[in-house]
């Protein structure tokens, strides 16, 4: 830790401050600033360097302009004189000697032979120029322009007969480019000037403009905050941006599905409540009858006892069914597949309840078309067959039927089962899959139901990736499909 300004600033503020740093540097405002940056400073440059470029080219071009013009007149001399086979002409020094002195330079007369015929520094005379830019300019290659950064330029042009267009020599001209760099370098500083306060415009207009197109999402958040909390509860609205509203209504959707979920899992603790509760009860009463009356008969207190004994075993099916629906509401890796026989399975199926069947005078009849066998977990696929053809039999007519049949085809198998009993309301037909849900409750009761077992049933089938649809007119029985992969998918 240590002293600032009077205040005790430790290390894990520090650390705060950088977090919340490094926070920022992650937000989508962070990310539109620098974009604005982005924007606004590189076109800024590039345009700086452009214009910082043509200027000084066009000062290059303008100044060896000039030159040229001035040496097309001493070209003609040079070539009427015989200058370049070796006559002297005062006229023609003094005419190079003045263009010397007017670009404060040097100028070189080059003959046919690469020799220095002429310089008006007066070192180089006699001497020979042998250079690739010499030989291009004996060539008739046109004028050609040399400068570089140390502030010097060379302008080398050929000198040429007109009616011939011979070239008969060639002429060098350096002279300094001080003035002209000077003269960029104070176009760049104030061009510098002006560009920073480009910049600090463009930094401020990308903070503002960075706080403006977040402020929509940051409405979002506070409103998702006030919903955790309980204070928003009929969903929120943001259309300031596509995206704002698309992000609301995916969340009032999602709060939509959430409410359904929460009611329906009120509905379900209630549900379960009040089917554990009511046997108990049952229990209760029976048994303070017994208490209450100190010289029961025995036949009296055998029937309450056998009517305990009901209470009991309806609320171990309850139990048990639910503990069966806690299993099947795991995920898939609860579940054990392994190559099944159905048509046995099915058989077995039938063997078990087909006592059932026999107390009601109900005819089963299975039918199968070719032999099946699948991927699936033996004993859920069972359970949820069991409980189909269970109630075939249970909610059937006296001397009724119950019809199973088995097909197949090159992805999945079939199972249809039929029955002529009371049917099923087509008003109840899309509710009889949800837990605890009854059609005649007075019914379900007297025949041991606990609401579970299409819930169970249908858990069971998705879990194999299947599917269950059910088809009934009330009075005339009911038709249950199910389709189940032939080989279990991931």
């Amino acid at each position: 830790m240590y002293i600032r300004n009077g205040e005790l600033v430790t290390i894990s503020s520090i650390k705060k401050y950088l977090h919340a740093l490094g926070d920022f540097r992650k937000s989508l405002q962070f990310r539109i600033f620098i974009f604005f940056i982005l924007v606004g400073t590189i076109p800024l440059f590039l345009l700086k360097y452009g214009m910082l470029y043509s200027h000084q080219e066009e000062m290059m071009d303008r100044h060896s302009a000039m030159i040229r013009n001035q040496c097309i007149q001493i070209s003609n001399d040079l070539i009427e004189t015989g200058y370049l086979e070796g006559e002297r002409s005062e006229i023609v020094d003094m005419e190079l000697a003045q263009l010397a002195k007017l670009y404060d330079g040097r100028v070189l007369v080059v003959d046919e032979s690469f020799c220095i015929i002429k310089d008006t520094y007066g070192a180089d005379e006699g001497k020979y120029l042998i250079s690739k830019e010499a030989m291009d300019c004996f060539d008739g290659i046109n004028t050609t322009f040399y400068g570089n950064r140390n502030g010097s330029a060379k302008i080398m042009l050929p000198v040429m007969e007109e009616q011939t267009d011979e070239v008969r020599g060639i002429m060098v001209i350096s002279f300094p480019a001080s003035d002209i760099y000077q003269s960029g370098k104070l176009l760049n500083k104030n061009v510098q000037i002006l560009q920073w306060g480009v910049i600090l415009l463009v930094v401020i207009f990308a903070f503002y403009m960075s706080r403006v197109l977040v402020k929509p999402f940051r409405k979002v958040t506070n409103f998702l905050e006030e919903s955790s909390t309980g204070v928003e509860e009929e969903g929120i609205s943001l259309p300031d941006y596509t995206e704002t509203q698309l992000l609301t209504d995916a969340y009032n959707k999602m709060m939509v599905r959430m409410k359904e979920l929460d009611d329906s899992r009120q509905e379900f603790v209630s549900n379960v409540s009040h089917e554990l509760k009511t046997p108990i009860t049952s229990m209760k009463v029976l048994a303070d009858s017994l208490l209450m009356q100190p010289d029961v008969p025995i036949e009296l207190y055998q029937e309450f006892m056998k009517d305990m004994s009901e209470e009991i075993d309806r609320e171990n099916k309850i139990i048990n069914d639910l503990l069966s629906l806690v299993k099947l509401d795991k995920k898939s890796g609860d579940i054990h597949i392994q190559p099944t026989n159905i048509n046995e399975l099915l058989e077995l199926i039938l063997k078990r309840l087909r006592p059932i069947a026999d107390k009601k005078n109900v005819e089963l009849v299975m039918e199968t078309f070719r032999p099946v066998t699948a991927e699936v977990d033996e004993t859920k696929l069972t359970l949820a067959l069991s409980n189909l053809v269970e109630n075939a039999i249970k909610y059937n007519k006296e001397n009724g039927w119950v019809h199973i049949s088995l097909n197949v085809d090159h992805k999945y198998f079939y199972v249809k089962i039929e029955d002529s009993g009371i049917g099923i309301p087509e008003e109840s037909q899309e509710h009889i899959f949800e837990r605890f849900y009854r059609v005649d409750k007075s019914h379900s009761r007297e025949i041991g139901g606990t609401g579970l077992g299409l819930a169970i049933t249908r858990n069971a089938i998705l879990m194999h990736r299947g599917a269950i649809k059910v088809y009934s007119k009330e009075g005339e029985g009911t038709t249950f499909t199910v389709r189940v992969p032939i080989n279990y998918v991931e």
